[in-house]
């Protein structure tokens, strides 16, 4: 299974950035997907999670209402959409998958460098 995030990068506050998440080896319509995050010298914390058929979706308080996780399953991808971007989002995101109640990461992640 790999799960490559792609669409980080370097951006100013306020601004939006759109990641995606290309899954392999993996047929997303069966999982719950999500994003979580680390930042430098912080422990990695979820984001946002989508369930299988995009009816539900769940953030954490400090991306709630700027945020958007949503899913092609047809395209086997998941996207984050992320808008009016703080210093305090800057974190490599990572894209996951839910098997029974645990997250699984793999792949690498993508870098979001939002400056002030």
């Amino acid at each position: 299974v790999q799960l490559q995030a792609s669409g980080g990068g370097l951006v100013q506050a306020g601004g939006s950035l759109r990641l995606t998440c290309a899954a392999s080896g993996l047929i997303i319509m069966n999982y719950t997907m999500g994003w979580f995050r680390q930042a430098p010298g912080k422990e990695r914390e979820f984001v946002a999670s989508v369930n299988r058929s995009a009816t539900r979706t769940s953030y954490s308080d400090s991306v709630k209402g700027r945020f958007t996780v949503s899913r092609d399953n047809r395209k086997n991808t998941v996207y984050l959409q992320m808008n009016s971007l703080n210093p305090e989002d800057t974190a490599v995101y990572y894209c996951s998958w839910k098997w029974g109640n645990n997250w699984r990461l793999n792949g690498q992640g993508t870098l979001v460098t939002v400056s002030s």
